[in-house]
């Protein structure tokens, strides 16, 4: 029986420095957006291509990163990335500190945070079995995941707070801050993390060009995996093209005032808190295979409650529906990642979390650009409806794979 996670001292450290980063980077989601709107005063469009400019790195370095990880120094090269990350956020205060902040800037640094994000998330999902055990993944991911969406949920709230207190510019300080924390964790840590070797990781005379396409074939030739990565993408593309309206919708739309937007927004991704909570307990009584695609067939229509709202009590029809949708998805990703985790040979783990977030993380800049176009078009509430519809139809997907007859999650094959 292995000892609880809450004395596993490396996870310990891993899952402080991650929640403190998680913390302020979910600050910056709204600060970004907010010091583009109401200090630059950017159009709908301008501030859909903020959120683009943050995710488009997924398109182009995933494929890569997943080479990149499966051959170096897993925990070397996340410190590399958290520290790289602190750099480009501290350029925001310190610009608007001596002189202006200009939009080029701000998309400039959502481009370069965003894509060391993508090197980031893939070696620190590839560094968690060398942590723990196995049977320890789903608890560990549960927790990472909880703490990741109440920092979520506390993100925009404590934004809104330092922004009152200070100025938009000068709150963007705390994220460079907690990228400080994360880097400082990660060097605590005392879990091996041998430099792999190239020629084992990547299979004997396969060149780098050619390694970064394993991890996709690995993906497209597994029934379950193509169909998380079908569903996520589709998840994905409908979140962003909310994600790149809600803050112009709430603030234009309703005419919410600042304060009231992060409490909305707080308040919307709490359930994602809750159902990382969840995930667990809901694995071990209904399984944690079937626990995937009955959390989304359950929760995603409430999306559909977020077009619905209107200024003052109205909103919380937007909360409702983005909390019960949030925590569907959580009880998902904690499932999903864990059978990752533990069915792909260990090998090729590196590539396989690449490839399916090239595949996911392709869908969010042309979410994006989808919700900027449309709120353009139909009006930010029309934009809503067919954004929100996307998410309500997500779990087909996994409905269509054999997860549709599985229980648990099979042991892992060989390679």
């Amino acid at each position: 029986m292995r000892s609880s996670l809450w004395r596993h001292r490396d996870f310990l450290l891993l899952w402080g420095g991650g929640s403190a980063s998680d913390l302020g980077s979910a600050v910056s989601t709204l600060l970004i957006p907010l010091l583009a709107v109401r200090e630059l005063g950017v159009s709908t469009f301008q501030a859909a291509l903020l959120v683009l400019a943050q995710r488009l790195p997924g398109v182009v370095f995933s494929l890569p990163a997943g080479v990149v990880v499966d051959r170096l120094c897993k925990r070397r090269l996340m410190i590399w990335c958290e520290l790289l990350s602190l750099l480009a956020i501290t350029s925001v205060p310190v610009a608007a500190a001596v002189g202006r902040v200009h939009l080029w800037q701000l998309y400039l640094v959502a481009a370069v945070v965003g894509s060391l994000r993508i090197f980031f998330g893939v070696a620190d999902q590839s560094y968690l079995p060398a942590v723990l055990a196995r049977e320890q993944l789903v608890d560990g991911n549960a927790k990472l995941n909880a703490t990741e969406t109440a920092a979520d949920a506390a993100g925009p709230a404590l934004g809104a707070a330092l922004a009152s207190a200070f100025t938009v510019s000068r709150a963007l300080a705390f994220d460079a801050f907690t990228y400080a924390v994360s880097a400082v964790t990660l060097l605590l840590m005392r879990t091996p993390d041998p430099r792999p070797d190239p020629a084992r990781a990547a299979g004997p005379s396969v060149g780098f060009r050619a390694a970064m396409t394993e991890g996709l074939r690995y993906v497209w030739r597994d029934p379950v995996l193509r169909a998380i990565s079908c569903c996520t993408a589709t998840a994905n593309l409908g979140i962003f093209a909310v994600v790149s309206l809600e803050v112009v919708y709430l603030v234009r739309g309703l005419h919410t005032p600042s304060p009231e937007v992060g409490l909305v927004l707080g308040v919307g991704v709490l359930g994602g808190f809750v159902g990382s909570l969840a995930a667990r307990p809901l694995a071990v009584r209904v399984g944690n295979a079937r626990v995937m695609w009955l959390s989304l067939v359950v929760c995603t229509p409430f999306a559909l409650l977020m077009p619905l709202s209107t200024s003052g009590v109205g909103l919380v029809y937007y909360s409702l529906g983005w909390a019960i949708f949030n925590g569907g998805g959580a009880v998902y990703q904690t499932a999903q990642i864990a059978y990752r985790q533990s069915s792909v040979p260990r090998e090729l783990l590196g590539r396989v979390n690449a490839g399916i977030r090239w595949v996911v993380w392709g869908t969010m800049p042309l979410g994006a650009l989808l919700g900027g176009s449309l709120g353009t078009w139909l009006g930010l509430r029309g934009a809503l409806w067919v954004a929100t519809g996307v998410l309500a139809c997500t779990g087909l997907w996994l409905l269509a794979s054999p997860l549709r007859g599985w229980r648990e999650i099979p042991e892992p094959q060989p390679a």
